[in-house]
């Protein structure tokens, strides 16, 4: 089974680069637009499913590519919202986040926190939709950035960079683990270059 975990489209707090964490901030014309270009490349990937986070920017984001594709609009998991960046959602972040809360971030999410829900949103995305459309499928998980970028590391084992918005990004379940195929759309092998 194939999931390809898909950034939402762009909002305006992407564009003005504010923290948007748990906020349920709508996607942007750019946004709307970025989802039509990712259903364009998945128009041959034979969709079995589309799910999602539960937060607007992502499943509208996945109700537009499930619109052009002509598939059903799935169900959402909580466990695919994105790190929670509590009193600092709506700002500018003066430098990267630490991993983990501290002095100046004491009210954050934690690293280990998000990549124990993105795992498990994998896990329970494969086993719900394992026995409805087989080892062969290919699922789309619409959700967000840090999520995803956490979840790719946690697999890999290395630090993956920075995800785009609307950026496809695939995984393979296969011979009982998980491995990734694509970081924004490149090959694994190319996601350092």
């Amino acid at each position: 089974m194939r999931i390809e975990l898909i950034r939402h489209g762009q909002t305006d707090w992407n564009r003005d680069d504010r923290l948007q964490g748990s906020s349920d901030i709508p996607l942007n014309a750019t946004g709307r637009a970025q989802a039509v270009e990712t259903a364009a490349l998945l128009a041959d990937q034979g969709l079995a499913a589309i799910v999602s986070s539960p937060l607007a920017r992502a499943r509208d984001t996945a109700r537009i590519i499930a619109d052009i594709l002509g598939i059903e609009l799935g169900a959402s998991y909580d466990d695919l919202i994105e790190r929670d960046y509590a009193s600092f959602e709506g700002t500018v972040a003066s430098g990267p986040m630490p991993d983990e809360p501290d002095a100046e971030y004491p009210d954050i999410e934690s690293r280990e926190s998000v990549t124990v829900r993105g795992m498990r949103a994998i896990g329970e995305i494969r086993d719900t939709r394992l026995p409805i459309d087989g080892p062969d499928a290919t699922i789309a998980a619409v959700c967000h950035g840090t999520i995803i970028r956490y979840v790719l590391s946690e697999i890999l084992g290395e630090e993956i960079p920075h995800i785009h918005n609307a950026a496809i990004n695939e995984i393979e379940w296969a011979d009982g683990s998980w491995r990734v195929l694509s970081v924004n759309r490149m090959p694994t092998l190319d996601v350092s270059e």
